[in-house]
């Protein structure tokens, strides 16, 4: 007999029981972790037995990329929203806010830019707010371009008076004002 930890059913999914992975009596292929002799236990692992997907999962969920996800349960502190190849991820309550104001609910799909992608730790944080948030941003970016655009053009185009033009005005002045 040896024993697989919660940790060590599956890369991907996380169980809150053993039961949701195996019924007692089922057989199942498993990976000798450790031995420890002197207290008679023997480690095993379960997930062991394919290559990690995390390793595949850090080039497909880069930082800033956009993936669909559905929100499968709320909490006091966000989401959690499942996402493409059986992942999860966690959108903080602040990050679930749309575009019209309103927050996000469960079983809503939306679109969720990556914000941190940690594969040691196998999290993942999703922002649905951050999508439309920096396309306002860049909007107000544009905006602010084009008005100091606009300012530098009515700039260059005011005539600039020189010494030079002052001098000659002054000579005007003073022939007008002897005839």
């Amino acid at each position: 007999d040896g024993l697989i930890h919660i940790s060590d059913l599956s890369w991907n999914k996380k169980f809150k029981h053993p039961s949701e992975f195996a019924k007692l009596g089922d057989k199942i292929d498993c990976v000798v972790m450790e031995i420890d002799a002197d207290n008679r236990r023997i480690s095993l692992s379960a997930k062991h037995l394919e290559e990690n997907p995390w390793d595949a999962f850090e080039s497909v969920f880069t930082i800033d990329s956009v993936h669909k996800g559905t929100i499968t349960s709320m909490s006091d502190k966000g989401a959690t929203v499942a996402l493409p190849y059986g992942l999860e991820g966690f959108a903080p309550k602040r990050h679930l806010v749309k575009e019209d104001g309103t927050t996000a609910k469960t079983e809503e799909q939306l679109d969720f830019k990556i914000s941190e992608f940690n594969k040691e730790a196998r999290k993942i944080v999703v922002s649905h707010t951050r999508i439309h948030q920096e396309v306002a941003d860049e909007h107000k970016k544009n905006e602010k371009r084009e008005e100091k655009d606009a300012i530098k053009k009515v700039q260059d185009n005011i005539s600039k008076n020189t010494l030079g033009d002052l001098e000659s005005l002054a000579k005007l002045k003073k022939e007008m004002e002897g005839k």
